[in-house]
């Protein structure tokens, strides 16, 4: 997701008071905190040529918001690395660009072995966070992915890919997104079947970026807890990416975690709205008599001037966990920052170094101890060992499915 335009002057949020960081920070030293959601792969991919020796992650690399050094402050436990690549890209061009994200990821292990551990399960998440490592897992970022390939599915898994975001921006042949005209009103059977797949695997099943409709099947269909990687509350901002209250009502019968985002249009109602009068001005600009591309973006940069983009803020995204909390409950509530996935990020929030400062922001709002640790990790684990204990019981029922879309949702042909 990127992120442009001017950024609005806004008043730096209160020092939290430093017992309540380092209490805090006390508390990121009992569990690791488990991120949903962060693209440095891409950032290697686009920034470096893929080369993951040419930008040494060792050292500080201030144009990201990812290093070891932030990440070591930050304390960061887990991350899931987003393996994404654009939905523009489709068919086996997907398949084949996800292979090489996920071997960045794997360069990164090889790099920093002393840093980085590949995991695959709750428990070695936990023994990794012991060594003093962070526990590396892997997300493939949207349906696209596989080319509606059961095959590619499970080999993706075999490589270590611990969930799937069912979309990206765009529609899937199966399944529909938030940010697509609707196709499929939700999930297709071949979506559905899909679903059951990845529960057999054990391959938590992500419902970021997916319309509303495609939410409800997946939870009508899944038998194992589903996640959002990096989502928030649409109560609280009503953008299309976040989660309706309607399936946060769902989220405890299901078992599911919403890992709340840092995407400030996602955060801050004020910044959404901006983003759709920009739009509105660039649409203006270009209807124009005589308007060229660069006529445009001249006329753009002179509005945004005057019309500077606001800021969202840390006490924003703990707004949103506050209502997930009375929505859905405090079991079903993690993180998913969407570092280097963005070129904006909220004041407080600037980078992978920041992480205990949310932490000390809801001490600051009265969250328990075991609360706090439930959100900064324990609950994703306790759903990565549900998913886990679903795959089990299911692999011993059923054998990998056949499913192919074109019988499913096309007949035979």
């Amino acid at each position: 997701m990127i992120i442009t335009g001017s950024i609005a002057c806004a008043p730096a949020e209160e020092p939290l008071p430093d017992d309540l960081v380092e209490r805090a920070r006390a508390l990121h030293k009992l569990v690791p905190l488990t991120d949903g959601h962060n693209d440095l792969p891409w950032q290697y991919r686009n920034d470096a040529d893929r080369d993951v020796w040419a930008r040494d992650i060792s050292q500080s690399q201030p144009e990201w918001h990812t290093d070891i050094p932030r990440l070591r402050e930050g304390q960061l436990g887990a991350q899931f690395w987003s393996v994404y690549v654009p939905a523009s890209m489709q068919g086996k061009g997907a398949v084949r660009a996800t292979m090489e994200e996920i071997d960045i990821v794997y360069q990164l292990l090889q790099r920093y072995p002393d840093t980085f551990q590949l995991t695959l399960t709750a428990d070695e998440v936990e023994a990794a966070f012991k060594e003093g490592k962070i526990a590396s897992m892997i997300g493939i970022e949207g349906g696209h992915s596989i080319d509606s390939s059961m095959g590619a599915l499970r080999m993706f898994h075999k490589l270590g890919a611990g969930y799937m975001t069912l979309t990206h921006g765009t529609n899937v042949p199966w399944a529909d997104a938030s940010t697509d005209t609707a196709q499929a009103d939700g999930l297709t059977k071949f979506g559905e079947e899909v679903v059951r797949e990845m529960n057999r695997l054990g391959m938590l099943v992500d419902l970021s970026h997916v319309a509303p409709a495609t939410m409800h099947d997946a939870l009508d269909v899944s038998e194992a807890p589903i996640i959002f990687s990096h989502s928030s509350s649409r109560a609280k901002c009503d953008h299309v990416r976040n989660v309706p209250d309607e399936v946060l009502k769902r989220l405890p019968q299901n078992g599911g975690v919403i890992m709340v985002t840092f995407v400030p249009s996602f955060i801050s109602e004020e910044v959404r709205q901006h983003g759709i009068q920009r739009g509105e001005e660039a649409d203006r600009l270009r209807a124009m008599r005589g308007s060229t591309e660069e006529s445009v973006q001249t006329g753009l940069a002179a509005w945004i001037e005057t019309h500077p983009t606001p800021k969202a803020t840390l006490a924003q995204v703990a707004d949103h966990i506050d209502h997930i909390r009375q929505t859905a409950g405090i079991d079903h509530i993690g993180i998913g920052g969407d570092f280097d996935g963005i070129t904006s990020v909220p004041v407080g929030l600037e980078d992978v170094s920041t992480y205990p400062m949310l932490t000390a922001e809801l001490i600051r709002r009265g969250y328990s101890d075991e609360d706090v640790m439930k959100i900064l990790g324990n609950n994703i684990l306790r759903v990565m060992r549900k998913a886990e204990e679903v795959a089990a019981r299911l692999q011993k029922e059923r054998n990998p499915s056949s499913a192919r879309i074109e019988v499913l949702d096309k007949g035979e042909e």
